[in-house]
């Protein structure tokens, strides 16, 4: 919890000119004074001591105030009600003593002990306050990292989709026609290099595929990345896949964009497919409705 030096400087300051107004003028009461006053520099870390120190200049010298910021100190720092009981009976109580004499009567004492209840309560419930206020601030800034690491790993797992798709694509097109290259030339050179850019090719898309695994994260639904590729670059796909393929059909109007692009990637991968394993075939697409599609 952030404590602003200032306050804290002021707050001591505080209780020492409330016992310096009350006017103690015997040694002890003096030293009780001065005792509760240089407690309150360490009550962030030992709360409760310093609380237990400033009773008897409560009592002898009537300096409620050290009193008071002693519990809000033990009330901020800890969430322990039986010790927080405890420490405001014990106020309550010094409250009481401090503010009787042998000549009160009933309703002065009843008076007395309901402003000392009330003195001793305050202090505690606004530890309380300001330690439930931080906790919530706490917990939203934690919902905030979150949420952030959520979009993270939702963009990471795209990438990995898109890395997958696209470049393993491009690069499985690399290795078929450099093998078809290596296979078809005379030249020894032609062929030697051919098959290092073949071999090269199919060790880049291991490597690819283990990046991959490092970048897939778990997640919700992915982002969205431009550019996506729609059922209108089916054509483009399939002029530049190196396989001899027939394109038939037509894909219906009103498709969502989502689905599109999934139906784009199905015959991306099938044609990846044909290249890495059964280099040389035809291929044959076919886009047809079985079912009516709603828009």
């Amino acid at each position: 919890m952030n404590r602003t030096p200032l306050i804290e400087v002021g707050l001591i300051g505080i209780a020492a000119v409330e016992f310096a107004f009350n006017g103690p003028d015997h040694p002890l009461a003096v030293t009780a004074a001065v005792l509760a006053v240089v407690a309150l520099l360490f009550r962030h870390r030992w709360p409760v001591a310093v609380f237990l120190v400033t009773l008897p200049a409560l009592v002898f010298v009537g300096g409620a105030l050290a009193t008071a910021i002693a519990l809000y100190s033990i009330a901020l720092m800890t969430a322990n009600r039986y010790l927080l009981v405890g420490c405001g009976v014990l106020a309550t109580a010094g409250f009481v003593f401090q503010g009787t004499d042998l000549e009160s009567s009933r309703a002065d004492l009843v008076l007395v002990l309901i402003y000392a209840v009330m003195t001793a309560a305050a202090p505690i419930f606004l530890g309380w306050l300001v330690r439930a206020l931080d906790e919530v601030r706490q917990a939203r800034e934690h919902e905030r990292r979150l949420d952030a690491q959520a979009v993270l790993a939702r963009e990471r797992n795209q990438l990995a989709r898109e890395m997958h798709d696209v470049v393993s694509h491009q690069v499985s097109l690399i290795a078929v026609q450099a093998g078809a290259l290596s296979v078809s030339t005379t030249d020894p050179k032609a062929r030697t290099t051919a098959e290092n850019v073949r071999k090269l090719s199919v060790d880049t898309l291991d490597e690819l595929r283990h990046m991959v695994n490092l970048l897939r994260a778990s997640g919700g639904s992915v982002t969205e990345l431009t550019p996506q590729p729609t059922l209108s670059d089916v054509d483009r796909l399939v002029a530049g896949s190196g396989i001899e393929t027939t394109l038939t059909g037509a894909a219906p109007e009103g498709i969502d964009s989502a689905f599109q692009r999934t139906i784009y990637r199905t015959i991306q991968e099938a044609l990846t497919n044909v290249r890495k394993h059964a280099p040389g075939s035809t291929a044959a697409v076919e886009m047809r409705t079985t079912t009516p599609i709603s828009p």
